[in-house]
This record gives structure tokens, sequence and C-alpha cells, in this order.
């Protein structure tokens, strides 16, 4: 018989909090935050309670984890759809289709709302949190800096203000997008677009 190799301490806490990150990740997003207990997510993934625990240091901090593992993907799919070839409405073309797919999509929506409500009343965790969306302003200037960079483009801002701009308006936009799906995302495409190249802004139309 072949004789599988037992995983190292280290690899078996790895695996354990990548399941219950994964797990959770389904749960949140399926069941919202409050709906959703370190019991379920436990029993879900095969563990223990006192995983959860070992693993992250409870719901809320897991959470925080399910969140920055969130906003990292959808940050590295926009860097992927504005990194096609093209020129900046090409660009953006592919942001837009982004933006209509994730921009008030309501499980992310909702679990960040939710999430934000819990954190206000809990110091450290709110620190934490605030921790966290400075990391996602940042990612975000970037992305975008880069890309009028590449483009040889000189934007309005200055890349952090440039990341709490659109990180604001992301979610701004996708809470009244939560509300009413039927809100546009042209918005947020336009916004980019001056944004980025404001030699080229146009005066704004009357949307119906």
């Amino acid at each position: 018989s072949v004789r599988v190799p037992r995983l190292s301490r280290a690899e078996s806490q790895a695996r354990t909090r990548e399941l219950l990150l994964a797990t959770a990740r389904a749960l949140f997003l399926r069941n919202g935050y409050p709906a959703t207990s370190v019991e379920a997510i436990a029993e879900t993934a095969g563990f223990s309670r006192g995983a959860v625990y070992s693993a992250f240091g409870g719901k809320e901090r897991l959470c925080l984890a399910v969140l920055e593992e969130i906003y990292t993907d959808e940050i590295s799919a926009i860097a992927k759809a504005l990194a096609g070839p093209g020129d900046l409405s090409q660009r953006l073309e592919a942001y837009r289709e982004w933006a209509q797919r994730m921009v008030g999509a309501e499980g992310w929506t909702s679990l960040s709302v939710e999430f934000a409500t819990t954190a206000r009343r809990d110091a450290a965790l709110l620190a934490e949190l605030a921790a966290q969306y400075g990391r996602v302003r940042d990612m975000i200037g970037a992305v975008f800096s880069y890309q009028a960079q590449s483009l040889g483009l000189a934007p309005a801002l200055a890349p952090a203000d440039l990341g709490t701009a659109l990180f604001s308006l992301t979610i701004g936009l996708g809470l009244q997008r939560l509300v009413d799906p039927e809100v546009s995302v042209q918005v947020a495409v336009d916004t980019v677009r001056a944004l980025l190249d404001p030699s080229r802004a146009s005066p704004p139309e009357t949307r119906a």
C-alpha cells in the first residue's frame, strides 16, 4: 500500500484555517453575519467549535479574514479587467462589466454593512476594520494609478485619494443598488473616467 505522508502541525493548522475560511465565507455570504454562528461554521467544515477560536480567535476575526479575502479577490478581478489591451474606453468597458456584476451584489454588500455595524461597538475590532479599509484603499489606488500611468494619463487625484474616492463610490453605490438594482453603474464608470483622464472629462449629462 502507498504510505501517505502525514501533515506537519503547521500544515495541518494551515489546512484547518483554509477550510474554516472557505466555509465561513460561503455561510456569511448566503445567510449573513448575524445569522451565521460559530457552531454552524465549525459543524459544516467538520471541526469542533474550539477549532474556530484556535484558528481565528472567534467569529469577529473570522469575518474580518473573510472580508479581507473578498476585497482582495475583487480588487484582483478589477486589476485583471483593466489590464486588457486597448485605450481607456475599452478598459473601462471591462470595468463596467465587473461593476454590473459585483457593485451591490447582495452577499458581500450586506456582509460589509452588517459587520461594520457590529464592529462599531468594539473599539479594538473597529480599529482592525479601519486598518483593513486602509489596505483596501491603498490597493484600489495602486490599481487605478497604475492604469493611468500605463496609458500616459495624469489622474485628478493622488493614489491614496483616488483609492478613498473609488472605495467610497463602490460602497455607496453598492448600498443603493442593494435597495434598488435598477440604479445604473454607469456613474461609477464615468467617475473613473473623469478621475483618470480629467483633461477629457465632459460636462455631466442629466440622467432620467
